[in-house]
């Protein structure tokens, strides 16, 4: 290993971005993460100038987004306009750009270390004045005396929570696995309540450096990095979720193992209703919320009275259906001298159906996936051959954001108020509840169908994430899984795995107190960050 580092650096960064990937689902080996971020830090702590810390955090970057994000060529092979190996060039684009989150990180931190630690033994210059003799300096530091013991791994921490929040919002965002998501499985995943998502990714930080300063044979540091992941962790074990309670309101959750091949399907239409139908079952005399998956029918439900006949036929008295299927909108246009209306664009929606065959509410999805529901620059890429993942001629189009439906009250069960975030939508740490109108739960129907045996798994861990952030639990329903009922502790009480047909039947869990990071939103992985900053500050070697 020390071989490796010593002459081939860069490849010992792309090795650990690989391995890193392991932590995510659905391996889940985060003690390997853990390891390779701990290299990472070495790494950068070695690297003789900024432009190699970069290119180690590029590298780790690469690897990691590489392996973990393949999944999403699997979806290409669902669309015929464009050729299935085009899949595997768009994983590896993306990962090219992604890695230059870490790389930030990495190249900042190495950067910021050589501002507030001395470059040399009596240097009284200004600290940001003598940037450029520090890196000089580094140049010729020995490899047995890294940059910034305590210091460097602070300063990284508290630029990963800036780099992942950019990565989340820039260019649409795209905040598929925050490297926090990896604590899901330890326990310590439950400091989200308090430091969100961002803050997570800061305590893995400080663990890895933690590790690598036990393998230095350090003791008072490492104690002190690990303390909060170990903290975190207890305090995970030792809180379990509110039972639900007896007369909490039914709920049943419905996987119909639609695969994508055939959810687009004329002739398979009335096919796969009667999965649906077989699976929501008949009325009971308790009312039931009934839940189906993201675009669950080929319907325009406010233009054919038909379907929400067909729909409101399978619901008792106090049932309410929840279903996705899409809203159209169509402009005139003139065709050989007669106006036709053609389609315009759509809302990915959900709506709440009544025993009445009438519309309660409507959600329409927000935050939409480039490439997948709207081609970029359509202008430009569709004559050169690209088109979008999911069929049809027209764009979606965005919804308002988060909002709060309220589900009317009937016998047995009060009126509740649902958040809803379709898809993609709930991977956006702090954007997915309405704060002026506090849901009592959210409703996250996906389809997972085209994401493979890894993509389907890494969205039910980000679905429990804002479960644990905002305190509320969260119903999944997807076409071929994983469908889960999630509760406010993050903890999945229910599921349904891939590729199986069936329903979960349940109370729906009870949501507990608002919790710090749901009433201060991202100021609170903020906050941590600049507390880094000032500790790395405050620690900083004093000149001799």
């Amino acid at each position: 290993m020390r071989a490796l580092l010593d002459r081939h650096p860069r490849l010992a960064a792309l090795l650990a971005g690989l391995a890193s990937a392991t932590g995510f689902a659905p391996l889940s080996l985060w003690p390997v993460t853990l390891l390779a971020l701990a290299l990472l830090i070495h790494l950068t702590q070695s690297a003789p100038d900024r432009r190699c810390a970069f290119t180690y955090g590029w590298l780790f970057g690469v690897g990691q987004f590489t392996l973990a994000l393949h999944w999403i060529a699997h979806a290409f092979t669902f669309q015929d306009a464009m050729p299935h190996w085009l899949g595997y060039g768009g994983v590896l684009l993306l990962s090219l750009y992604l890695a230059l989150f870490p790389a930030l990180a990495t190249s900042g931190a190495w950067w910021l270390s050589n501002l507030v630690i001395p470059a040399k033994a009596g240097t009284h210059l200004p600290t940001f004045i003598r940037g450029k003799a520090a890196e000089k300096t580094a140049r010729h530091r020995g490899k047995d005396q890294p940059l910034g013991t305590t210091t460097l791994p602070l300063l990284l921490a508290a630029l990963w929570i800036a780099t992942e929040y950019l990565r989340a919002t820039l260019f649409t965002g795209f905040a598929w696995n925050p490297i926090g998501i990896i604590l899901l499985p330890s326990g310590a995943a439950i400091a989200a309540t308090l430091v969100g998502t961002y803050g997570l990714g800061a305590l893995v930080i400080l663990a890895s450096a933690a590790l690598l300063l036990i393998a230095r044979r350090q003791v008072a540091a490492p104690a002190a990095l690990l303390a909060p992941l170990l903290l975190a962790a207890l305090w995970g074990w030792l809180s379990p979720a509110p039972a639900t309670p007896p007369g909490a309101p039914r709920i049943r959750v419905v996987q119909p193992n639609i695969g994508q091949d055939e959810k687009y399907s004329v002739e398979r239409e009335f096919a796969n209703f009667r999965k649906l139908t077989a699976l929501t079952g008949q009325p009971r005399p308790a009312p039931r919320l009934i839940f189906w998956p993201e675009a669950a029918i080929p319907a325009y439900l406010d233009m054919e009275p038909d379907w929400r006949a067909r729909l409101a036929s399978l619901l008792g008295p106090g049932d309410l259906l929840l279903t996705g299927a899409d809203k159209v909108y169509f402009k005139p246009v003139e065709q050989d001298g007669i106006l036709v209306n053609k389609l315009a664009g759509a809302n990915n929606s959900v709506w709440i159906v009544t025993p009445q065959a009438t519309i309660a509410a409507r959600y329409s999805k927000a935050h939409l996936v480039p490439f997948g529901e709207y081609l970029p620059l359509r202008s430009v890429l569709e004559p050169i051959g690209l088109s979008r993942l999911v069929p049809g001629d027209a764009d979606f189009w965005p919804g308002p954001g988060p909002q709060s439906l309220t589900l009317p009250a009937t016998t047995g069960r009060p009126a509740l108020s649902m958040g809803v975030q379709i898809c993609y939508e709930i991977v956006f740490s702090g954007q997915v509840v309405d704060s002026a109108n506090r849901p009592a739960f959210l409703f996250n129907p996906s389809n997972d169908a085209w994401f493979g045996p890894w993509g389907p798994v890494q969205h039910l861990a980000q679905a429990r994430l804002r479960a644990l952030e905002e305190g509320l639990p969260i119903i999944r329903s997807t076409p071929t899984g994983v469908s889960a009922i999630i509760d406010a502790r993050g903890r999945v009480a229910h599921a349904l795995g891939l590729n199986r047909a069936g329903f979960l039947d349940s109370g729906l869990p009870p949501p507990l107190p608002p919790t710090l990071f749901a009433r201060v939103g991202n100021w609170a992985p903020f906050a941590l960050m600049l507390a880094l900053f000032a500790l790395a500050i405050a620690i900083r070697p004093s000149r001799s």
